[in-house]
């Protein structure tokens, strides 16, 4: 008879200590845009986003159900994830403030032949529909499922860092080196 391993359990970190050491791990900058079931847009700031599965095709975006997104995201099953390049600084303070008009600034524009909002000069845009929703502590990581990508000549990726908005810098060695794996 096989016996499952059980691995022991370990002490939690406190979340404080946590949240110190994950303000050590950058992150891209994004904005998680959808619409809610009175046709409001909605949206926020995320560093939460990343790739998931090739095959099929996967994206994870972490949401905290106490987010005024959270129910128009699982209502609606669509979202764009926009993702910022370094002239988005402002708008991604924006996207983050409470109580904010988030969409005050008229960057964003609907979705050709839609209405979920999505902003023209991001570098990257995924325009996804919900796939699965994992249970994960506070938060509901949604699995979204791109149903259209576009891209545009990045000028720069705008990352979040020890609690603020950073632009890597490249050297010039390593813009040629980009190059010429590109």
């Amino acid at each position: 008879m096989t016996v499952p391993y059980t691995p022991p359990r370990a002490a939690v970190a406190g979340a404080r200590e946590f949240r110190d050491a994950m303000a050590l791990l950058a992150a891209p900058v994004t904005l998680i845009t959808t619409v809610d079931g009175d046709g409001c847009r909605r949206g926020f700031t995320a560093s939460s986003v990343t790739s998931v599965s090739l095959d099929p095709p996967l994206v994870l975006v972490g949401v905290t159900r106490g987010s005024s997104c959270h129910r128009p995201l699982l209502a609606r099953g669509e979202f764009v994830v926009n993702v910022l390049g370094d002239r988005h600084t402002a708008l991604a303070r924006r996207f983050a403030a409470a109580g904010a008009d988030r969409f005050a600034g008229g960057e964003f524009e609907s979705w050709p032949g839609g209405d979920l909002p999505y902003l023209p000069d991001a570098s990257v845009l995924l325009r996804c529909t919900l796939a699965d929703v994992v249970p994960a502590g506070d938060h509901d990581l949604l699995l979204g499922s791109p149903v259209e990508v576009r891209t545009s000549g990045s000028s720069g990726a705008l990352v979040w860092y020890q609690r603020s908005f950073h632009v890597p810098v490249q050297t010039s060695q390593e813009r040629t080196a980009a190059i010429r794996v590109a």
